[in-house]
C-alpha cells in the first residue's frame, strides 16, 4: 500500500475546516533488527530488550522490540508522506509534542504506518501557522496502536 494524502495541497482556511478529520495515512514501514540496532547505536540505548534477541526471547515480548523513540521518530517520514502540503508554506518544522503515549510494543519484524488527523490550526502571527496533528502509529495486524501523539508543527508562509 502506498501513502494516501486525502486532500492534496490545502490553504490554511481549508485546513482549519478539516479540524477533526483524518487527512492522510502513510505507507507501511518495516521495523527490522538492523534498524533497531542502528537506532541503539545512534542513541546509545543498548538495553537488551532491543538488541539481544536471545535474552529478549525470555521476556513477555518473546523477542526484541523497537525503542519507543524509534517509533516516535518515524512520524517525521510518515508525516512527509501523508500530511497535506500547505499552500504558501516555505518551511515546516517540528515544534514539539503536547502528549505522547507508547501503547503497545513494536516487535521486530512488525510493520507500522501513521495516520494523521487535524487537531487544531492556529495562526500565531503573520507568516506563521501552528498545526496540531493527532497522530496514531498502527501496527499491522494488531488491534492496539504502537503510539498516539499530539504533535505540533510550525509552518512559515510566504
Amino acid at each position: 500500500m502506498t501513502a494516501v494524502c486525502k486532500t492534496g495541497a490545502v490553504t490554511i482556511e481549508s485546513l482549519k475546516a478539516m479540524t477533526g478529520q483524518e487527512v492522510g495515512v502513510s505507507s507501511w514501514y518495516l521495523i527490522d533488527q538492523p534498524q533497531i540496532d542502528a537506532f541503539a547505536d545512534v542513541t546509545h540505548d543498548h538495553q537488551f530488550i532491543h538488541v539481544d534477541p536471545e535474552r529478549a526471547s525470555a521476556t513477555p515480548f518473546g523477542g526484541t522490540i523497537a525503542h519507543g523513540f524509534l517509533t516516535l521518530s518515524l512520524l517525521s517520514a510518515m508525516g512527509q508522506e501523508a500530511q497535506p502540503q500547505i499552500d504558501g508554506a516555505v518551511l515546516g518544522i517540528n515544534y514539539g509534542f503536547d502528549k505522547v503515549r507508547f501503547l503497545s510494543p513494536v516487535r521486530t519484524g512488525a510493520r507500522l504506518r501513521g495516520r494523521f488527523v487535524v487537531g487544531e490550526v492556529k495562526q500565531q502571527k503573520p507568516g506563521e501557522v501552528d498545526v496540531l496533528w493527532l497522530a496514531t502509529v498502527e501496527i499491522e495486524g494488531e488491534r492496539r496502536p504502537a503510539l498516539k501523539a499530539d504533535w505540533l508543527n510550525r509552518f512559515y508562509l510566504t
